[in-house]
């Protein structure tokens, strides 16, 4: 989560080709400048400059794929999914994390053959922990959630404080799937995706309140008599429970149930989604047309603003400050982040009992503070139809356009979304599928790359300054072919694509000078297409979580 106000490397590190390349020829170890903060012997800050070596282009590219993966799986109905993840780091250690998994359904589901793919990617802030965490249990978590709504909808209605000590009992439940005269529950859109939600903010009650549990379990009569709070620093779960719930994390999901032929996707904070259709046209050559399917979960998202201000009506003025949270987090919404959500004095007893015997004492509260929780996990959840049919109407009988149109949808954490436009990654994706390969100027892509945007153009809840940075850069350079991961291919282009200099210059700054140029990012590209019953392979396989 990219927390600094943005410092555009042109200002901070760039310097022209000509001159890049005269200096080149003095000296066997091309460097460059870049400004940094630190405190001085009066231990006030001040600016200095650090000399920074660029590396290698094989080095930065080695680095750029280095996590970069691609696998497919065949549905029994003939389609292909393909999807490709790819991370790069600018913290250390890396802030995002990211899961995969394809649960199959078995011979006694109704709704059987299919399957549902889950993808998800969790950018992290205020460290690596709710994030690694979530990596391990997000999906169970959403995954137990649909198979209780299959077997038991009751529980759609019921308060749990267990769901994950409930999992067991959930997956060796011997309870038939509900049939309604509409058909299996989770068939339904509005049930299926109350039931992500409902996951995403149990997970998040149980984070939360994890810490408040074990206190309740070890506080003795006397404790309790005299007020005392004890020092359970050493307890085996003191700093397991603390750390994801005080650190936090954004989430952005991905479940793609193939039986249904539905697409959910579930935003907690500003990953984004975006979709990319080929649709033929009259004139037979086709476009690529763009659904956004999340919005940044901002302050500057004005649907966001006002649903804070709504919350804490005598907060108005400044519940949203500077596009942030009472002045400081930029999501408002979250996954951990109890700072935002404990009220104060449970968060100083938490920090005396936890957190003081460890050496790592609690941050005070935001001073705008007074009526938590400020911040929420409960995602917006966006479902479309995995034919992303925008219309009834069928394609011109004059079109010689694939008759099985391809399809794909990009998750990414705000690293990618600092640095390109929803159109253009649509346009990267979409040339790369068609197999564009080299160096292509920006200014010549909508041509080869034709576009239109769909239902929503979605909402951009960065700054301006960044907006219009990513309006200017777009106007300039090139894009760069190279990669045959997807995802590596975007993360090379989101950091200068066909400008070697550019991209060696910013992938060169190490950590944690990197963070005032560019965040974390982890991409997962997923594509498929109808029609390759060929190479079907039927297996039935029960559901592993």
């Amino acid at each position: 989560m990219l927390r600094r106000a943005w410092k555009p490397v042109a200002a901070a590190v760039a310097v022209g080709v000509p001159g890049y390349y005269a200096y080149r020829a003095y000296t066997a170890h091309p460097s460059f400048e870049i400004p940094i903060r630190t405190k001085g012997s009066d231990g006030k800050t001040e600016m200095v400059t650090r000399t920074v070596d660029i590396l290698p282009l094989k080095t930065l590219e080695d680095r750029i794929n280095q996590h970069a993966s691609t696998k497919s799986h065949t549905t029994p109905g003939g389609t292909k999914w393909n999807y490709s993840t790819a991370f790069l780091a600018s913290n250390d250690p890396i802030e995002d994390a990211n899961a995969t998994q394809v649960v199959q359904r078995d011979d006694t589901d109704p709704s059987a053959p299919g399957d549902y793919l889950f993808f998800a990617i969790m950018d992290g802030h205020s460290g690596t922990h709710t994030s690694q965490l979530l990596s391990k249990i997000l999906i169970k978590a959403v995954a137990l959630e649909l198979f209780s709504l299959a077997s038991n909808p009751s529980a759609q209605t019921k308060s749990t404080s267990g769901i994950l000590s409930s999992a067991k009992r959930l997956i060796t439940g011997s309870k038939p799937p509900i049939i309604t005269p509409q058909g299996p529950l989770d068939a339904d859109p509005k049930h299926v995706s109350n039931a992500i939600a409902e996951a995403f903010a149990r997970l998040d009650h149980e984070l939360i309140n994890a810490p408040l549990r074990i206190l309740a379990n070890n506080l003795d009569e006397e404790s309790k008599k005299n007020k005392v709070i004890p020092d359970l620093s050493q307890h085996p779960l003191a700093l397991t429970s603390m750390l994801p719930a005080v650190s936090g994390s954004c989430a952005i999901m991905a479940v793609l149930d193939t039986a249904h032929e539905d697409l959910y996707v579930a935003c907690t904070g500003d990953s984004r989604a975006v979709a990319g259709i080929w649709e033929p046209t009259e004139d037979g050559k086709g476009q690529w047309r763009i659904e956004v399917l999340s919005e940044d979960q901002t302050g500057r998202n004005p649907n966001e603003a006002e649903r804070m201000r709504a919350e804490h009506p005598g907060e108005a003025d400044h519940v949203i400050r500077d596009g942030r949270v009472l002045g400081g987090l930029e999501p408002t919404r979250a996954f951990g982040d109890a700072r935002y959500k404990w009220p104060r004095p449970v968060q100083e007893t938490l920090s005396q009992a936890f957190m003081v015997g460890n050496g790592k004492p609690l941050r005070p509260p935001p001073s705008l503070f007074k009526s938590p929780p400020y911040v929420t996990a409960r995602p917006v959840v966006t479902h479309r139809k995995l034919t992303f049919d925008s219309s009834p109407s069928p394609p011109s009988q004059n079109s010689t356009t694939n008759t099985n149109p391809l399809r794909f949808l990009v998750l990414a954490t705000d690293g990618l979304w600092d640095q390109l436009s929803n159109d253009e990654v649509v346009s990267l994706v979409a040339g790369h599928l068609s197999g564009l390969q080299g160096t292509i100027p920006k200014s010549t892509l909508p041509s080869l790359i034709p576009t239109t945007t769909g239902s929503s153009p979605g909402i951009d809840g960065k700054s301006a300054s960044v907006v219009d940075r990513k309006k200017q850069a777009a106007q300039e350079g090139s894009w760069a072919f190279k990669d045959n991961n997807l995802s590596a291919h975007l993360i090379r282009n989101a950091f200068g694509g066909g400008n070697e200099i550019a991209l060696r210059k910013i992938l060169s700054i190490p950590a944690p000078y990197s963070r005032r140029y560019r965040d974390d990012v982890t991409v997962t590209v997923v594509w498929w297409r109808e029609g390759a019953e060929a190479e079907a392979e039927v297996e039935n396989v029960k559901a592993k979580l």
